[in-house]
């Protein structure tokens, strides 16, 4: 273990997650192949390691300081991109069936790979828009956590995200700048697709000091029939 990965694990130990040895050679072969991925198609533009580790890595699994993930069983992550913060959170929590959603095949490609390198057990990959998925029956008001990391405005994500949570469920939008304003604005939205602001945690990245928020909506009852609309809609013309 070198010294960017034994700060890593100090760092995720102050929040009482424990990283073993496998699992920190999980995160290496995963951030090698990102590197190596990221050179063919655009997965992000972090790839100094010490950077991947906190602003990919660490920043997915903060989501698990405000959520018990004991509790978690079925996880569903939103226009997951390159994996976060789906992936880092199976790492460390191989308990959680992961689902992961993203429109661009691209991706879900580079996102099997990961999962074959890393021997990952019960993850489903799927290609399509959220607003489809969301529709059929095996995915719908099914899962106890859902999220989506900087993937659009919140009340363009309630429509994305809220219709997978199951009743009693969280879905926990992970944020960088201060998202009071969207909360706000996506105040309709929440209603309308039955979710309740139950938290908006505010904390700091270590080293870089960047902020970020975690806003957690809780489903109070199942999605109604009309939604989510049609693809491409919620992005157009938002519920506010």
């Amino acid at each position: 273990m070198d010294q960017i990965q034994s700060e890593f694990q100090s760092l995720l130990r102050d929040h009482s997650i424990e990283v073993n040895a496998e699992q920190l050679t999980q995160f290496e072969t995963y951030f090698k192949e990102l590197v190596a991925w990221n050179e063919k198609m655009n997965l992000t533009g972090i790839t100094e390691r010490d950077q991947v580790y906190v602003k990919h890595f660490y920043d997915s699994l903060s989501l698990s300081f405000y959520v018990n993930m004991k509790d978690v069983h079925s996880l569903a992550d939103i226009g997951s991109g390159a994996g976060f913060p789906g992936i880092p959170l199976k790492i460390c929590f191989p308990h959680i069936k992961l689902t992961i959603v993203d429109s661009l095949n691209k991706r879900i490609q580079f996102l099997q790979n990961i999962v074959d390198q890393l021997s990952l057990d019960g993850v489903e990959l799927i290609h399509g828009r959220a607003e489809d998925v969301a529709r059929k029956p095996q995915y719908r008001d099914q899962f106890d956590l859902v999220t989506a990391r900087a993937v659009a405005r919140m009340a363009v994500l309630n429509e994305f995200c809220l219709p997978f949570v199951k009743v009693g469920g969280v879905f926990a939008a992970m944020k960088g700048s201060d998202p009071r304003e969207e909360v706000e604005e996506a105040a309709r939205s929440m209603r309308v697709l039955n979710g309740k602001l139950s938290d908006n945690h505010h904390f700091t990245l270590p080293m870089d000091c960047s902020d970020r928020h975690i806003i957690l909506v809780k489903k109070t009852a199942a999605t109604p029939k009309a939604y989510p609309r049609k693809a491409g809609t919620p992005l157009k013309s938002p519920i506010i």
